[in-house]
């Protein structure tokens, strides 16, 4: 009898889930409404050249204006601190309250969390090296456990209070993207009653030297879909929300996931790959592609990517979609990038006052790619009863052939 209680209270369902409260930080701003306002003027302040140890770069960093030691972890996780992990500190206190409202309904262990991260805190351990010779107290201070890359999750669960499921995704440039389907997972098997999802990256020497490594970096601010591309900027930041089965003003509508190996860095030049994954999402979300009213594109701005992207675009939308590449505003933030695109689009669905993230680029179009509809001025989803196209979509391409398209309904 209690076995047969357990099945039927933990049968899985169909039923919607929601996102509820964001919380991001990047280089757009040190909360969402900083990187609401940052976005509508069509601002990067984190935006700039770096140094490396290597020389400069152009890259997305967190705003100096966020104190970092306000979030600092709690004593019993002392050795879990790092960056990495006060960054995302920073983003899960802005949605707090949510979490704890959310323990309360339910109890914390069915309270869950997904995160996804490329590099955890490895910035980390290279400090630690290299300070070792002027700072003999740096590797007391080191704990393996602040770069593990598994330990993201734990950490935040730990950190709040969590006893549901706590894992951490890393799938290069997908890692916070497929956490959304996986936290669905979790709700619709009845083993969560909410779960926190989203991610966190720091910029740190190994995504620095290794993108440039593969020749795949821009010294200037990158510019996606340009005839002028060359590149990426590397980003940082921390993008979480509260998902669950109770009704929200987002819907978390829809999800297509697909890998198709092609190599181990480059995409696959027709984007097969990725047109599985955006039509996966589409059927996932039971819509067609003129259902879509924006997508916010991966636009790396690397030659191979943008122009894979483009075509399959075309494929997919062959009536057109309003689009645009965020990365210009934040970097490319890696593992936190899946989460960090979903949050701009989710603020275009939860804020009847945030436009469309526009499209920053040169203007110079490349004649070699089918045109898209490039959001260059203020514009807005309709709004009101029975308007028309309420649904946006992200998308997420990474090393190894990994692809994820995410829909989000208002």
């Amino acid at each position: 009898m209690a076995q047969a209680a357990f099945q039927a209270a933990h049968r899985p369902t169909s039923q919607p889930v929601y996102l509820h409260a964001l919380g991001m930080v990047n280089a757009l701003g040190d909360d969402v409404s900083a990187i609401a306002a940052a976005l509508a003027r069509g601002e990067a302040p984190g935006m700039g050249p770096i140094r490396t140890r290597i020389g400069e770069a152009f890259a997305g960093r967190v705003l100096a204006s966020l104190d970092q030691a306000a979030f600092a972890p709690p004593a019993a996780l002392a050795h879990y601190d790092c960056r990495n992990n006060r960054l995302l500190l920073a983003a899960l206190a802005q949605i707090r309250p949510a979490i704890d409202a959310a323990c309360e309904r339910f109890g914390a262990g069915r309270v869950g969390v997904v995160l996804g991260t490329s590099t955890s805190g490895i910035g980390a351990v290279e400090a630690t090296f290299a300070n070792a010779d002027v700072d003999t107290n740096s590797a007391k201070r080191f704990d393996y456990r602040q770069m593990e890359i598994g330990s993201v999750a734990p950490f935040a669960a730990a950190a709040l209070g969590l006893g549901g499921p706590a894992f951490t995704i890393s799938t290069a440039c997908t890692s916070s993207a497929k956490a959304f389907a996986a936290a669905r997972r979790l709700l619709r098997a009845q083993l969560c009653d909410a779960v926190v999802v989203g991610g966190v990256d720091t910029l740190c020497e190994l995504t620095l030297q290794g993108f440039a490594s593969l020749e795949s970096t821009s010294a200037v601010r990158t510019n996606p879909m340009s005839a002028n591309r060359r590149g990426i900027n590397i980003g940082e930041g921390a993008a979480v929300f509260l998902m669950s089965r109770e009704e929200g003003p987002v819907r978390f509508a829809g999800a297509g996931e697909s890998s198709d190996a092609h190599h181990i860095s480059a995409p696959d030049p027709q984007g097969a790959g990725g047109e599985i994954a955006l039509r996966a999402a589409l059927a996932d979300a039971g819509i067609d592609a003129r259902a879509i009213g924006y997508v916010n594109l991966h636009a790396t701005a690397t030659l191979k990517n943008d122009q894979m992207e483009a075509h399959l675009m075309a494929r997919v939308f062959p009536d057109g979609v309003a689009v645009s590449g965020t990365k210009p505003f934040t970097g490319h933030t890696l593992g936190a990038a899946g989460a960090t695109e979903a949050g701009l689009a989710w603020l275009t669905l939860a804020r009847d006052d945030v436009a469309l993230p526009r499209h920053r680029w040169d203007g110079q179009a490349d004649a070699t790619l089918p045109p898209l509809d490039f959001v260059e001025s203020a514009r807005y989803l309709p709004r009101g009863t029975g308007a028309q196209s309420q649904y946006v979509m992200s998308n997420s391409f990474a090393f190894g052939g990994s692809n994820v398209s995410l829909v989000l309904a208002r």
